[in-house]
C-alpha cells in the first residue's frame, strides 16, 4: 500500500462512490478543499482510499475519509490514519480531531482518540466529536 499526497480533485470520484452515491459529484466538493491536505492510498496504481485534513491554526480536522467498498475491512484505513498522524506530528499541529460515526468509535480509539461532547446526528446517523493531542 502506497500512501501519498493527492489533489482534492482526485478525491472526488471515491468520495462520490462511497459517501454520497446518490448525489452529484459536485456535491462531494466541500468548502476548504483547495487549501486542505489530501491523502490517497494506492494498491498498485488504483486509488482505493482517500482522506482530507483541514488545518486551522494548530488544529487538524479529518474529513471525507472513504475506502472503496471492496477494500474495506482490510486495514487500509488504519494504515492511512497512522500515516496522516505521523505526518502531522512533524508539523505545528497539536490537536487532531474529527466527527466520528458512533459505529466507528472503537476504530478511532485505537489511535488514542477520545470522544467528547454529546452525541449528535447528521442525516439520522449518530456521531461524536473525537480528538487526540499530538
Amino acid at each position: 500500500m502506497d500512501i501519498r499526497s493527492i489533489s482534492w480533485g482526485q478525491t472526488i470520484p471515491l468520495r462520490h462512490s462511497v459517501l454520497w452515491p446518490t448525489k452529484s459529484p459536485e456535491y462531494c466538493h466541500v468548502e476548504g478543499d483547495e487549501d486542505a491536505l489530501h491523502f490517497g492510498a494506492f494498491d498498485n496504481k488504483e486509488l482505493v482510499c482517500v482522506a482530507s485534513v483541514y488545518i486551522k491554526a494548530d488544529k487538524a480536522r479529518l474529513r471525507k475519509f472513504a475506502t472503496k467498498a471492496n477494500y474495506q475491512n482490510q486495514g487500509i484505513g488504519s494504515i492511512m490514519l497512522k500515516s496522516i498522524l505521523d505526518s502531522l506530528k512533524k508539523t505545528d499541529v497539536t490537536v487532531f480531531w474529527c466527527d466520528a460515526r458512533e459505529s466507528a468509535l472503537s476504530f478511532y480509539q485505537r489511535f488514542g482518540m477520545q470522544s467528547y461532547g454529546e452525541r449528535f446526528y447528521k442525516a439520522d446517523v449518530s456521531y461524536f466529536k473525537m480528538k487526540v493531542v499530538l
